[in-house]
């Protein structure tokens, strides 16, 4: 079923969304501050807003892919916001990565205007999101959710209501906690292979379907070898989740500390330059951090 779905936010994320979108039919109108992403989805067949007001004045259903509570917020009930043009009743999907009490404050304030509000942070990455495969966590009713899972099943193979709104992001906290330990845990067994003489490239394919198997010592291994740094993600935005999981852990009188250490990692990294690198740059900390990466 075709639908028309307002994009607000077309970075790396929120592009391969979008470009997804496209690929299966739907019609998408995007908004991004960004003019260059805008034209990215234009040269496939999107159709352009001047503001997120604008976009969401005829969609079904509107999708944001941003970075904060904040540039989120200020996307839906800034001025020209989603809030300013959206119908009564329009399904806004949230697949940005943010806190989950900003989530219920917001779902509580789209509320009030007359919007339906379901937080749906994924897993996957734009690989995923390309070829439909996104892992998605999903809070909010049984009726919004539904009806999101209607839209969202084109991006994404697994989808699940894990229960009101908050639910989802704090699903998507524990991911990050899981991923950002794999990852470090991935690039610190590379370099003991590599200094020990064993040909690291190999390793994945020896321990698949085993216990140590996963979906990251799978895909980064080879690209940790190799010093493929191709951004896929960011340093700085896992640095975000993981002040995220922590936050939360406070909260709840959580021990964490191995997250800790993980934080304090992908912190360094930050400091020295890599932020803006995909999590591939973590090998750099191995050897000293530094600000020059191969292109």
């Amino acid at each position: 079923m075709s639908r028309t779905i307002a994009l607000i936010g077309a970075g790396a994320m929120g592009g391969a969304i979008g470009a997804r979108f496209l690929e299966t039919g739907n019609s998408l109108i995007v908004f991004d501050l960004d003019p260059e992403k805008i034209a990215v989805l234009e040269a496939k067949g999107a159709a352009t807003a001047a503001s997120a007001a604008e976009a969401a004045s005829s969609a079904d259903c509107v999708i944001l892919s941003l970075n904060s509570p904040g540039i989120v917020r200020a996307a839906m009930f800034g001025p020209g916001g989603i809030a300013e043009g959206a119908k009564p009743g329009t399904l806004i999907v949230d697949m940005s990565s943010i806190d989950p009490d900003a989530t219920r404050a917001l779902a509580a304030d789209a509320a009030d205007k007359g919007l339906r509000w379901v937080d749906s942070p994924l897993s996957g990455g734009a690989p995923k999101a390309l070829i439909g495969q996104l892992t998605l966590m999903l809070g909010g009713t049984d009726r919004d959710v539904a009806d999101a899972r209607e839209v969202l099943k084109d991006v994404a193979s697994n989808i699940t209501h894990m229960g009101p709104s908050g639910a989802g992001q704090t699903t998507k906290l524990i991911n990050q906690v899981l991923c950002g330990l794999n990852f470090l845990a991935v690039a610190e067994a590379t370099q003991l292979a590599i200094d020990a003489g064993v040909d690291a490239a190999r390793i994945p394919m020896a321990l698949k379907g085993g216990r140590a198997d996963s979906a990251i010592l799978q895909e980064y291994m080879p690209r940790y070898v190799a010093k493929d740094y191709r951004r896929t993600g960011r340093i700085d935005n896992m640095v975000k989740d993981l002040n995220g999981a922590q936050d939360l852990a406070r909260r709840t009188g959580t021990a964490m500390p191995l997250t800790a250490v993980c934080a304090e990692v992908h912190r360094m990294l930050t400091a020295a330059g890599l932020g803006g690198e995909d999590q591939a740059a973590l090998m750099e900390f191995f050897k000293g951090a530094k600000k020059e990466i191969p292109q």
